[in-house]
């Protein structure tokens, strides 16, 4: 055998052990969610034997659950751009940082992963009620004349939602601004450019696989969210990941459930996807 023939083979005979144990431990739940989604329910509490697609034309003709993955759709969005906004100049500052301050600020901006997020959404919910700290800040100052509603809203679970997953939008610029050489924005500011124009020609474009990656792992987690939307949405402000577990736990429809699970699962897939290449094409466009 020549060592040609034996190095094509060699990457793959090591992977896989961690390939068979992605299969087993991933593909094989979602094989099982997608034949439990064909299933239909009785309404007694059970599941016949036969296949049909029946929850499928429901989830696509109700009304209902237009709203609840439009109400996604908008969180996951609202979500991921609130965390591009604040998260990238705040990663730019903390480059800039020197030492022990960058290393301070960094483990702060980054502390709130050790924290449960069920802990800093029940601390997301005090803050908010309508006798929290923030109501009766703005009322003191004068800014409001009564208390602004926020819990049991929408802005409500994308601000909690934006304070839980902007440490991952950090992280992801974090690791493009490593790779980036500090002596070619200074090349640009010597030879005339202004600082806006270094900021989009030279580190925007170079930072851009960061961004990008930060904000498929903030719309993923905020579309798939349960914990923030469920404590402070409430059972009115519905998203997918709560109308599942609704169905699983509260009615037992569980192929109907299934079925809104596989649903937001290749959506946020598509739209991944999606976005992604637009995005690229665009700015391959523009730089």
């Amino acid at each position: 055998m020549s060592s040609q023939s034996r190095g094509s083979w060699v990457p793959w005979a090591l992977s896989a052990p961690a390939l068979a144990l992605f299969l087993v431990m991933l593909l094989t739940p979602l094989g099982l969610t997608a034949v439990l989604s064909f299933h239909v329910f009785d309404g007694i509490g059970t599941i016949s034997d036969d296949y049909s697609l029946v929850n499928y034309l429901e989830v696509l003709s109700d009304p209902y659950y237009h709203e609840i993955f439009l109400r996604t759709l908008g969180l996951a969005l609202g979500t991921t751009f609130l965390c591009a906004v604040f998260g990238v100049p705040e990663t730019l500052i903390l480059s800039r940082m020197r030492s022990p301050w960058r290393g301070l600020f960094l483990v702060v901006i980054l502390a709130p992963l050790l924290v449960s997020v069920v802990v800093r959404t029940l601390g997301w919910a005090i803050l908010m009620d309508n006798e929290g700290l923030i109501n009766q800040a703005l009322l003191a100052l004068g800014i409001v004349h009564e208390p602004v509603r926020l819990a049991f809203t929408m802005t409500g679970v994308v601000v909690a939602l934006t304070h839980v997953l902007i440490p991952f939008m950090v992280i992801s610029v974090w690791a493009s601004l490593q790779k980036l050489d500090p002596q070619v924005a200074q090349a640009g500011l010597s030879l005339g450019a202004s600082g806006v124009t270094v900021m989009r020609r030279v580190i925007l474009p170079q930072i851009l696989p960061g961004i990008l990656s930060g904000s498929i792992i903030v719309f993923a987690l905020s579309a798939s969210a349960f914990a923030t939307p469920a404590i402070l949405g409430g059972r009115r402000l519905k998203v997918a990941s709560t109308a599942a577990y609704d169905e699983f736990l509260s009615t037992l429809n569980w192929p109907l459930g299934a079925t809104i699970v596989l649903f937001l699962l290749v959506a946020n897939i598509v739209i991944i996807l999606g976005c992604n290449r637009l995005v690229e094409r665009r700015f391959q466009q523009v730089f």
